[in-house]
């Protein structure tokens, strides 16, 4: 029996973004369904009744919701090829705390920097370069997260690369020079063919964030 997978998501999306890379890793084919946030489908609040939120993984009939629960979910369905945990429990469970770590920081930090006011910016631009720098202190001399390989923690990271050009655009900063160590770890990321394919393009992230910050009243 071939397994059903349909995937709901959005373009822009960093936490649909992790899903379709974790099933590239694993080479899943599956159906991708785009949902239109300001007029959510039927599916998607049948799917996901409780947040009505993508990304939803719909896996034989059932859905499974929340990104990293997801990817969880995925790695251990399909865990014959590409595993994105590690086999050990304290290293699974550490790869869990940082990549709990990037969805509560890097997350609220990014939007910090687009949705503050001028006078605030400088400290958004300073709490979110020192989020970066714990990570890049967490990722030390070593190529992946995980060590030699892509895993959990960089699967869980990588989707918001896509958003960092509109980050210093709207936040009048570089990430580069303050951060070296995660900008080089991300392009070694992108040279994966299954991060590269998936990854949302900057310009789009950019008009997207455009929209944003006007439909909630800054220019």
């Amino acid at each position: 029996m071939t397994d059903e997978v349909v995937l709901l998501g959005t373009y822009v999306s960093m936490f649909a973004v992790r899903v379709k890379i974790a099933l590239a890793e694993k080479g899943i084919q599956y159906e991708y369904k785009e949902e239109n946030l300001v007029n959510k489908s039927p599916l998607l609040l049948q799917m996901n009744p409780i947040h009505k939120k993508i990304p939803v993984l719909i896996h034989n009939g059932k859905p499974i919701c929340e990104s990293l629960i997801i990817v969880e979910y995925i790695d251990e369905v399909w865990n014959d090829k590409s595993p994105l945990l590690p086999s050990d429990p304290y290293k699974r469970a550490q790869a869990r705390f940082w990549a709990d770590y990037v969805d509560k920081k890097i997350y609220d930090g990014g939007k910090k920097i687009w949705t503050t006011k001028v006078e605030d910016q400088e400290a958004a631009n300073k709490e979110f370069i020192e989020c970066l720098k714990v990570l890049e202190g967490e990722l030390g001399d070593k190529p992946y997260f995980d060590g030699e390989s892509f895993g959990f923690v960089d699967l869980a990271l990588i989707p918001y690369y896509s958003w960092f050009p509109a980050y210093e655009k709207f936040g009048k900063f570089s990430i580069e020079p303050e951060c070296p160590k995660f900008v080089a770890w991300a392009k070694r990321c992108m040279q994966k063919e299954n991060v590269s394919k998936y990854l949302s393009d900057p310009d789009k992230i950019y008009d997207f964030v455009v929209m944003l910050r006007q439909r909630i009243g800054i220019a």
